[in-house]
């Protein structure tokens, strides 16, 4: 196979992260034969500081083109001013609106060796192996009208939470489609005792539940299963919610697994190109240090390969190749080691 992989580093850890999950890809790359082509961009603050502008025409216009795009993370402190005509965040936002990625997949697994590392008694993270499917391009973060104003004397400030049927229906489809791979057990997440887009929301699921009979539905209020994430994880299978549900439930959700370097992420469209990042931040902090865990950003990559390029056995070779590293006691600071991020790339691709 021949592809052309776009390469968005951004800001803090991404590009340490981001350039051991390029070794990986280039080992998988000759061990089977594929020319992966790799375009580098700038997108987040980086982008802000050259552009002035978190996401260009351009950069846009070669991650639309491309087969598939990897990023790092982006944001930090230097470009937190709330005041800012631009910030990072807009970047991401605007690059998930122009490819049309409107699915989120976030899956967390929690690795036996790794259990002393989550906050949650052992017994409690038995089999826990949950799949969130967050809707992307909708709600809060992207309705209309947007912005502040002075009404009455008062400064006000507007955000609108905005669905449409289409929007819900695609999403709860794909997780739906993607259950009948797994136990067959949906959990659709939402706040239908408040919210009228939730109501639309748990309408619709119902309706591609009974569309699917092989597949149990249930539905449950967003501050249910906030706390169910952490009482019984290992009750849920598959969970399909809206946006700010799944970005702070997912979020949650990663203490499960001991650290949010250990998990990637796809974001995924219709046409098949889809955006894969590991859920953690910039970790300024750390930034430099080259003690950044590249786990997350590896199996993002392996995501890559199975979503976007159609690569099941190389995908599966690196998962693979994780999960035996972790079993070997490999580690880096945040899960407990001292190994560098590029020595924890190489014990991956050691045994890949």
């Amino acid at each position: 196979m021949k592809a052309n992989i776009v390469l968005l580093p951004g800001d803090g850890i991404g590009p340490e992260v981001v350039c051991e999950a390029v070794r990986v890809l280039d080992f998988v790359a000759s061990k089977y034969n594929h020319t992966f082509k790799f375009t580098e961009r700038l997108m987040g603050g980086c982008s802000i500081d050259k552009y002035g502008s978190s996401l260009t025409d351009e950069t846009l216009a070669d991650c639309q083109s491309a087969d598939a795009v990897l990023l790092g993370a982006v944001g930090g402190p230097k470009w937190d001013d709330l005041a800012a005509k631009d910030r990072p965040e807009r970047g991401l936002l605007a690059l998930r609106k122009g490819l049309g990625v409107f699915a989120n997949l976030r899956p967390v697994k929690v690795h036996p060796a790794l259990m002393e590392w989550s906050p949650l008694k052992p017994e409690k993270l038995q089999g826990v192996d949950i799949l969130v499917v967050r809707e992307l391009t909708g709600g809060l973060y992207f309705g209309w009208p947007k912005g502040r104003d002075i009404k009455d004397g008062r400064e006000r400030a507007v955000d609108t939470l905005e669905y449409y049927d289409y929007e819900i229906r695609r999403v709860v489809e794909l997780a739906f489609k993607l259950a009948k791979g797994r136990k067959k057990k949906v959990t659709s997440v939402d706040k239908a005792n408040v919210l009228e887009s939730s109501r639309l929301w748990r309408q619709i699921a119902t309706k591609v539940g009974a569309e699917n009979k092989d597949v149990e539905l249930d539905h449950m209020l967003v501050d249910t299963a906030s706390m169910r994430l952490i009482t019984d994880p290992a009750w849920m299978d598959v969970i399909v919610t809206e946006n700010m549900f799944g970005d702070i439930l997912t979020d949650e959700a990663s203490v499960l697994a001991g650290s949010m370097g250990m998990l990637p992420s796809a974001s995924l469209g219709e046409s098949g190109l889809g955006l894969f990042e590991p859920i953690h931040g910039s970790a300024p902090d750390i930034a430099g240090k080259g003690i950044a865990n590249p786990t997350g950003t590896i199996l993002s990559s392996a995501m890559l390969l199975r979503h976007s390029l159609k690569l099941e056995t190389e995908a599966a070779a690196i998962e693979r190749a994780v999960d035996e590293t972790i079993t070997a006691g490999a580690r880096t600071a945040d899960i407990g080691g001292k190994l560098t991020t590029r020595q924890m790339a190489d014990e991956i691709i050691n045994r890949t």
